[in-house]
């Protein structure tokens, strides 16, 4: 004979199976929501900045910095070699200032220097047109830090004349925040040197 209490204890048990099911489906959903959000949170991250094919920056995708930094280096040392050595008397205070912004203070008391020897006066005085016409760095990584070599080939445009030199700078460079637009690379150039200048002539440059 059949009692009630057995589809009572039945129904508990039918009950305890039911939760348990819930409880174990509601923590799997939990973890991956969890999983999902994370996964997500990470790739936003990764995609506040974009490096485009010239080295340049566009604030719309990050990607590790260690993957892109000699292409952001070398980005970097162009445009901080464009800005410090490519002047003339309409631009050469507008291009100083944002060098300055990639270097550390070897690169300000190197300009202090030449504003001292009176560089910038002749440039005005003279209107003599600094032309960079190639730059060529090199980057060597020794226990994590990174130096540079770079050769800078540039003319300096005296009218009817036009002498061209051959500049080797070396020094370091540090990671520091990206500020746009001042430092879109995020990177500081120490230990900034003019180790050789020398004029080329015509005839070396064709070579």
């Amino acid at each position: 004979m059949k009692t009630p209490y057995k589809n009572i204890y039945h129904l508990l048990k039918l009950n305890r199976f039911i939760v348990l099911a819930v409880v174990v489906c509601a923590f799997t959903a939990s973890t991956f929501s969890v999983w999902i959000a994370f996964t997500t949170h990470k790739n936003a991250l990764n995609s506040a900045f974009a490096i485009n094919t010239d080295g340049s920056v566009i604030p719309l995708k990050i990607v590790t910095q260690k993957e892109n930094f000699t292409v952001e280096a070398l980005a970097h040392l162009e445009l901080f070699h464009t800005y410090f050595y490519n002047i003339d008397a309409s631009n050469y205070e507008r291009h100083l200032q944002k060098a300055l912004w990639l270097g550390n203070s070897s690169v300000d008391n190197l300009y202090r220097q030449k504003k001292a020897d009176g560089v910038y006066n002749r440039l005005l005085q003279y209107s003599l047109v600094q032309k960079v016409k190639s730059i060529d760095s090199k980057l060597t990584e020794t226990n994590g830090k990174y130096t540079f070599h770079t050769t800078t080939l540039f003319e300096i445009n005296r009218g009817s004349i036009t002498d061209s030199y051959e500049l080797v700078s070396t020094g370091s460079l540090i990671l520091v925040d990206r500020n746009f637009p001042n430092n879109p690379h995020g990177l500081l150039i120490t230990d900034y040197f003019e180790n050789t200048l020398k004029k080329i002539s015509n005839e070396n440059r064709k070579k």
